[in-house]
């Protein structure tokens, strides 16, 4: 009688450690949990009309995987001023992976955004009168400036799930900025896809980061659409 009740005991110990460890690793390690896509929400996926490097694949997919390729890479977040601009492929901060995001679509960022300051550096505050190519279109303060005059501007509310898209633009006050994911959360927020120098750089953090320092922009980029804007605003 008393061996059965050890065994149960043993038994009942290792059934508890093992339900612990299944809650430990899903609430403190996210890639354990479970994904979920906006088809599991009736969402339909927005993909983009142009496929701008002629690939393919449209440009928000395009978006998407180049941010996706940068999160696998996890640079090291590094935050310093680079001659000629472009940091090397395992360095970076948060705008970097948004212009390698772009440049995976055949898009150039820095060649857009550099543009339109040298056009209208009155509406770039962040530049103070003086261009610097190596580093401003690495300053989420002219990214904001660029995408709202350029992109399609959609809601700041992140609970309106149906409205973000994969390969859209979020920026989070004027420090931060990322791309949206095509994972979604249980109740179908979209994962995040950044550089904070965290450990896992696509995750479910948008509530967080919001929470932290609410959503300021929220973008998709029609290039066509910029060309026209651009060619219109000369």
């Amino acid at each position: 009688m008393k061996k059965i009740l050890k065994i149960t005991i043993i038994i009942l110990a290792i059934v508890f450690a093992s339900c612990l460890f299944a809650s430990v690793k899903y609430y403190f390690y996210p890639k354990y949990k479970k994904v979920y896509y906006a088809k599991n929400f009736g969402i339909e996926v927005i993909k983009s009309e142009n496929d701008t490097n002629n690939n393919g694949i449209d440009d928000y997919t395009d978006i998407l995987n180049g941010a996706r390729i940068d999160a696998l890479n996890k640079p090291k977040y590094k935050s310093v001023y680079y001659a000629g601009g472009y940091p090397p492929d395992d360095e970076g901060v948060c705008t970097d992976t948004v212009w390698r995001a772009f440049k995976n679509a055949g898009i150039l960022l820095k060649d857009l955004v550099d543009e339109d300051i040298k056009n209208h550096i009155e509406l770039y505050p962040r530049v103070n009168g003086i261009i610097d190519s190596n580093i401003d279109f690495r300053r989420v303060k002219n990214l904001k400036v660029f995408f709202e005059r350029f992109a399609i501007n959609l809601t700041l509310d992140p609970l309106k799930i149906e409205e973000w898209m994969p390969g859209d633009i979020v920026i989070f006050g004027t420090t931060h900025i990322g791309i949206i994911s095509d994972k979604r959360n249980k109740d179908g927020i979209t994962y995040l896809i950044h550089n904070a120098g965290q450990p896992l750089r696509e995750e479910d953090a948008l509530l967080k980061w919001h929470k932290k320092s609410p959503i300021t922009g929220h973008y998709r980029f029609d290039y066509k659409r910029y060309l026209e804007l651009a060619q219109s605003d000369i």
